[in-house]
């Protein structure tokens, strides 16, 4: 028997509210809606319920950004559940009836729904491991289905509000300030791990509470790999240096990829730099509402296999970002999304010759009604250091 009690949370009314509350109460407004929306499918989904795991999805929902919380999302009414680790912070924050459990969440979880007679509840089924489905399966009694409801939230996370994009802005912002500083100190000589640990000092200095991914620093030929872990590597005289980062502020992702060279570019790598620029900027101008995925992916591809590239260029175009560094849509040769206002995506195309190096640019991009909107600001050029 797992014991938990809970704390009723109930929208508070904000007579003469300041700019905080105003805000808090914008805040809630939009979960209530982004609920609405989710529940307005329950028809379609044939469920009464939907359990979310996913941590981005159980942000989203709630704005919680704890380790350990699930929400159990039904008409009319939504549970959320942590331990009490969180407790004082979900019951102050969290517009919702908020559990604190001592012990599993999922069972708490079952328990409201067999209270509630919610027969058929929806669960992620990317986001629940084998395990917990069966946890959760041994707590229902018979009569009751767990049913299997794909990225319904994630579909939902695709369309950003105004406030989401402006928390992208800012995070954008914070990135390309911390890749400014971070760049002004780099010069021949410095290794790979201390380049990436100064880029994230200075995230977190500007406000980032973290970096949205792994940092990338890859120098000379090691540039060829794509996804490079910074080593202590230096860069020495007449070398390549990739650097691809991302800041998470407020929650919201930024993605950004820069390159430079110690020294004097020879003609092979300023060629192969002003190919992938081109790609860059076709995919760019390719962006706007109604265009397919792999419509702009495409657009990248023909520009390299016009340089004789197209074989040196091996992942896709770019991906949505958002609570998550990589969400849908996926900007490749095969994905169908249509692209609307509201999504954040990045363009990031490139090219990589093993024993000579790679170049990739990649800026932060939301699709607008007239096309699409660049929100990062640094520069593009090769960088001359």
């Amino acid at each position: 028997m797992h014991s938990f009690f809970d704390n009723t949370i109930r929208e508070p009314q904000f007579r003469g509210a300041g700019p905080q509350q105003a805000g808090k109460l914008a805040r809630l407004t939009e979960i209530n809606q982004r609920r609405q929306d989710i529940v307005a499918r329950f028809g379609e989904l044939k469920i009464d319920a939907l359990l979310v795991s996913w941590p981005a999805n159980v942000r989203y929902l709630s704005n919680y950004s704890g380790s350990n919380g699930l929400v159990l999302l039904a008409r009319g009414e939504t549970h959320f559940f942590t331990d009490p680790r969180y407790g004082l912070e979900a019951s102050g924050n969290i517009d919702a009836r908020v559990h604190v459990v001592r012990g599993a969440l999922l069972p708490a979880a079952a328990s409201i729904a067999r209270r509630k007679k919610w027969r058929r509840i929806g669960f992620e089924a990317e986001a629940l491991v084998y395990a917990d489905f069966a946890k959760l399966k041994d707590e229902l009694p018979l009569g009751f289905t767990l049913v299997p409801v794909g990225a319904v939230v994630a579909e939902r996370r695709m369309i950003k509000s105004a406030e989401e994009i402006e928390k992208i802005r800012r995070s954008v912002d914070a990135n390309s300030e911390a890749f400014s500083r971070t760049l002004r100190r780099v010069k021949a000589g410095a290794r790979e791990n201390e380049i990436a640990a100064e880029l994230e000092f200075q995230m977190r200095a500007l406000g980032a509470e973290k970096a949205s991914f792994e940092t990338i620093v890859a120098v000379g030929d090691r540039s060829a790999l794509p996804h490079s872990t910074p080593s202590g590597r230096r860069l020495e005289k007449n070398e390549l240096l990739l650097i691809d980062m991302g800041a998470s502020l407020e929650g919201y992702a930024s993605d950004m990829t820069r390159m430079a060279y110690a020294g004097t570019p020879p003609r092979r790598i300023r060629e192969m730099y002003g190919a992938v620029l081109e790609a860059q900027l076709a995919a760019i101008d390719a962006v706007r509402p109604g265009v397919t995925s792999n419509k702009v992916d495409a657009a990248a591809r023909g520009v390299l296999k016009k340089h004789g590239l197209e074989r040196e260029f091996i992942h896709s175009t770019g991906h949505g970002l958002g609570l998550e560094i990589h969400e849908p849509p996926r900007i490749g040769k095969k994905d169908q999304t249509r692209l609307r206002a509201g999504m954040a995506i990045t363009i990031e195309p490139g090219a990589y010759i093993a024993g000579l190096g790679g170049v990739r640019i990649e800026d932060t991009v939301v699709v607008t009604p007239a096309g699409c909107e660049i929100l990062t600001p640094t520069p593009k050029e090769l960088i001359a250091l």
